[in-house]
């Protein structure tokens, strides 16, 4: 697992500091040493990441984003990693987390796939994000026009064959487009993407070992959240 994705200075001060020595080094301290480090700079609670993600994607949408310099102490983040949140995100080349939150290198831990669905691979990454890097939240984040679950619904209503291994892209996102058929919606796609996000949701709350203890202790909370590909707002379900 990739542990040299470069870290912020926002909310990370300390690490211009040498601090950052002190704290990866920190099983050769004396435990008084240990005991009175900094704590990481992602130490903080899924509610307040949630504000600084949802504030940073008012900035975007708003076209006022502050990160604009992604060099801005790339050598001092090359040690460790303190990402705020990680995401499950569709791989559509039009969303773009980073941006979409404004937040710089080493903010997000990124898992992205086309309908952004959770799956053993992704989620043995959010277990890592976790369990190992701290991060107090986790957002499913579905977006507007998903090819994906467009497809898994004409599959469903046409029987379509898709090529390769399309299939089980469609088999991974079926669970939620059946549940949201049965709602009769005026718009079957946007009900269909919206339940996907709820669908995947709850499938990362309940998901043992790992992350349904975190999620249980208050340690990591799971939001679910659809953007829109026309005005850059993330809307939260």
């Amino acid at each position: 697992m990739c542990d040299n994705h470069p870290l912020p200075l926002s909310r990370r001060g300390f690490l211009a500091a040498g601090a950052a020595t002190a704290f990866l080094g920190g099983l050769a301290l004396p435990a008084s040493a240990q005991e009175a480090a900094p704590a990481a700079p992602n130490a903080i609670s899924p509610d307040e990441a949630l504000k600084i993600l949802m504030d940073g994607n008012a900035r975007y949408a708003a076209n006022t984003a502050r990160n604009k310099d992604f060099s801005a102490g790339r050598a001092a983040r090359a040690g460790a990693q303190y990402p705020i949140a990680g995401l499950v995100s569709c791989a559509d080349s039009r969303v773009a987390p980073e941006l979409t939150f404004d937040q710089g290198p080493g903010e997000l831990f990124v898992v992205r796939l086309a309908g952004n669905f959770v799956n053993e691979d992704g989620l043995a990454s959010l277990e890592y994000g976790v369990k190992f890097l701290g991060m107090p939240l986790i957002m499913v984040l579905g977006h507007s026009n998903c090819g994906a679950v467009a497809a898994t619904i004409k599959v469903l209503k046409d029987k379509t064959q898709l090529p390769g291994h399309l299939p089980l892209l469609a088999n991974a996102i079926r669970p939620a487009v059946e549940i949201a058929q049965k709602v009769k919606a005026e718009n079957p796609l946007e009900e269909a993407i919206a339940e996907n996000v709820r669908y995947n949701v709850r499938r990362l709350q309940e998901a043992k070992p790992i992350v349904a203890e975190f999620v249980r202790s208050g340690r990591v909370k799971v939001v679910g959240g659809v953007y829109d590909l026309a005005t850059g707002k993330v809307s939260l379900l």
